[in-house]
């Protein structure tokens, strides 16, 4: 970042106490006033977006739309939920692209999904009448999957690509194979890197126990909400160069901060560095412990706001 550029953040953090840039912030807008936009749910760090060749740290509440690149760090999860009522989680060190959000009429919405490696899971909102139609795609790595009603897990890991049907029933293909329709609970489509896929398999309890718990949020790891009122301060600093450079590594790091202005004696500023949106203070505690070790800080504060 440039040094006006960082200027510019900080003019913005006096005059709102949320630190920006304008581009991310007209983003943001732009993002909301979509109804076909994906929220961010929940966020275990480090998670980061990248849009528009900017990268910035995952956090609650951010409005994803097309185009929008996530990757999530060791250890990180990441919960997204569309605009009608699908739920998709990612588990750690997994990229996800997101492309053909759109609403076709007032009833049918579009999305694709393409996971070249990690996990994900993805859950339909429960079915109703009038619930509006869905036409959503995954791809993860080389199988691609036509999921309307349907819940499933998969995984790549460049070694093979899995998908697997936990609920409903989906249409998948893969380059190396014809096109099939998988309808049975449990059902597991494999393809061995650059191979055409094996047979199909059924996953065993033991199994899909191992793979779901990869893509659900570990409590009391550091987990943020949206809503969440505990607060993690990193540090309270006297001069805006030392403050900018620790929210540049705490943000480079997969962490999202805020810088919040404290008028001092003689007319100083003084610079709070701060992680929001905790639910309880065992997560915000939690977050502190892994901010200080990755940042190399001593103890920060939890607080409530």
């Amino acid at each position: 970042m440039t040094t006006g550029g960082r200027r510019l953040l900080l003019a913005l953090a006096l005059l709102s106490a949320l630190l920006a840039t304008a581009a991310q912030a007209s983003d943001v807008e732009k993002a909301a006033r979509s109804t076909d936009a994906v929220r961010v749910d929940a966020v275990q760090a480090p998670a980061w977006l990248e849009r528009n060749g900017q990268r910035t740290p995952l956090a609650p509440g951010m409005r994803l739309h097309n185009r929008d690149l996530l990757i999530t760090g060791s250890a990180a999860r990441v919960e997204l939920r569309l605009a009608e009522g699908s739920v998709l989680k990612l588990g750690d060190n997994t990229q996800l692209a997101i492309n053909a959000l759109a609403r076709r009429d007032a009833r049918t919405s579009t999305a694709a999904f393409v996971v070249e490696h990690g996990v994900f899971r993805f859950t339909p909102p429960l079915a109703h009448a009038g619930t509006a139609q869905r036409r959503v795609n995954v791809r993860i790595a080389s199988i691609t999957a036509a999921l309307r009603q349907a819940e499933v897990w998969g995984s790549a890991d460049g070694q093979r690509d899995l998908l697997c049907l936990l609920a409903g029933s989906i249409s998948a293909v893969h380059e190396l194979d014809s096109p099939r329709d998988f309808a049975e609970p449990l059902s597991v489509y494999r393809a061995p890197s650059g191979e055409a896929p094996l047979d199909v398999a059924f996953a065993s309890s033991d199994e899909l126990a191992g793979w779901l718990v990869q893509t659900e949020l570990l409590e009391g790891s550091g987990v943020q909400r949206q809503g969440g009122r505990w607060q993690v301060e990193l540090a309270t600093l006297g001069d805006e160069a030392s403050a900018l450079e620790l929210y540049d590594r705490a943000r480079a790091a997969g962490f999202a901060v805020r810088i919040r202005p404290r008028a001092g004696e003689a007319a100083a500023w003084r610079y709070a560095l701060r992680a929001t949106q905790l639910p309880t203070r065992a997560e915000a505690s939690a977050l502190a412990a892994k901010m200080a070790g990755a940042l190399a800080l001593e103890a920060p504060r939890v607080l409530r706001r």
